[in-house]
């Protein structure tokens, strides 16, 4: 009953046939359609025309601002007529001529001597009318001399300065505003310390206007070099309640020696 090795053998084969044969099926299938697809021709694209677009910039007008409110004219202030100046003539108006004085002379008899005739007593004449007994004549007045010019006037002497106050330099007295800075070595003082007093005056604004060597070092190079830096030096203002005066003052410089050299 049993099947014999040879039996067992020969059953298979008919199913790898059949898949042998489908699946050179599938490939024959592959490529006809890969032979298929190689022989149909691409469609031809025909290019999109595209028309340029067309930009056309507006500008936006902003609307128009409203114009500021014109100013009101202001009225037309009349001006004043300029016054009427009168002229007014003078005119001389010469006095009348007065009255004629008639004397009366009283009718005396033959017989009688004649009386001497009394004759009135006139007002002392005016400066413009003389009058006589017999008429009255006008009189010019004399013609005015003209004033003399007033005498020039001098102008008035201008006033002495006053005199420079002598005062102390520092403490309550007069201050530097930009005080001497005297530059020497130990060469200029010849191996000795020095004093040397200068005399000082200032004008009333601090300026220094003379400076001269009151005390000497016996070294007229250093007493020149001593005089140049009080010249170029200033005082502040000296003033009394309120008022600037000029100054004399006498300011003293000792001048040692520098152990540095």
């Amino acid at each position: 009953m049993s099947q014999s090795p040879a039996l067992n053998m020969q059953t298979p084969n008919p199913m790898k046939k059949k898949i042998i044969t489908a699946l050179i099926a599938v490939v024959v299938g592959h490529m006809g359609v890969l032979w298929a697809v190689g022989q149909m021709k691409t469609p031809e694209l025909k290019p999109i025309e595209k028309e340029p677009l067309k930009v056309r910039f507006v500008k936006i007008q902003e609307p128009p601002k409203p114009l500021p409110p014109k100013p009101k004219a202001e009225p037309k202030k009349e001006q004043p007529k300029p016054k009427e100046v009168k002229k007014v003539e003078i005119v001389e108006k010469q006095l009348p001529p007065p009255p004629k004085k008639v004397e009366k002379v009283q009718q005396v008899k033959k017989a009688e001597t004649p009386k001497p005739v009394v004759k009135p007593v006139e007002a002392p004449p005016k400066p413009t009318v003389t009058t006589t007994i017999s008429e009255t004549r006008a009189v010019k007045p004399a013609p005015v001399a003209p004033p003399a010019p007033p005498a020039p006037v001098t102008p008035p002497a201008p006033a002495a300065p006053p005199s420079p106050k002598s005062v102390s330099i520092g403490g309550s007295g007069v201050q530097w505003s930009r005080s001497p800075k005297p530059s020497y070595n130990n060469n200029d003082l010849e191996g000795q310390t020095r004093t040397i007093v200068v005399h000082i005056e200032a004008n009333e604004k601090g300026v220094i206007t003379s400076a001269h060597i009151s005390r000497s070092s016996g070294i007229p190079a250093l007493d020149d070099k001593i005089l140049r830096s009080v010249r170029s030096s200033k005082f502040k203002p000296y003033k009394e309640n309120g008022v600037a005066y000029p100054i004399s003052a006498d300011q003293p410089f000792e001048l040692t020696l520098n152990p540095h050299g």
